[in-house]
């Protein structure tokens, strides 16, 4: 008698285990997220993700930069001791460093991006794809984030349009 509820139980407890295994998979099969074929791919490189720069502003707090067709020199100014003070471990303005060299920038990427990178990168990095591109391309180091100001950020931007 014994062995006959020791076998019912091995059972039952087998059916519920094997019912909890459907009802996962049921679950997985119902999921919204769409098939890995059908979503978009990252950039296999930084020149691919670079491909649409023009219509990259990147991820952040800005969404839209006028820029007046002289630049202002007062403000380059004060973006060049933000540079200076906040920047120059990691960047140096005319050559590769441990990051990139900001001179030409302005040709490269929208002052958005710049602002977006520069107040954003943790944001920057896991997002955008030009970010993630330049992470890798700079064997992992991933900028960092020295807590500026939109206005900062927008000196900076300021001072990087003298660097051509």
């Amino acid at each position: 008698m014994k062995s006959n509820k020791s076998t019912y139980l091995i059972l039952i407890s087998l059916l519920f285990i094997a019912s909890c295994g459907s009802s996962t998979q049921e679950k997985d099969n119902t999921s919204k997220e769409p098939p890995k074929s059908m979503l978009k791919s990252e950039p296999a490189t930084l020149e691919e993700a670079e491909r649409d720069w023009k219509d990259n502003k990147g991820i952040g707090p800005v969404s839209g930069v006028e820029l007046a067709a002289e630049i202002d020199q007062k403000m380059a100014e004060e973006g060049k001791a933000v540079y200076e003070a906040k920047c120059t471990a990691c960047h140096k303005a005319e050559k590769q460093f441990i990051g990139p060299a900001p001179k030409g920038i302005m040709a490269r990427r929208t002052p958005e991006w710049i602002m977006n990178m520069i107040l954003n990168p943790e944001g920057m990095v896991a997002e955008d794809p030009i970010a993630k591109q330049l992470l890798i391309k700079f064997n992992g180091s991933p900028m960092a984030n020295q807590n500026l100001t939109e206005q900062e950020a927008r000196t900076v931007v300021e001072y990087f349009r003298t660097l051509n």
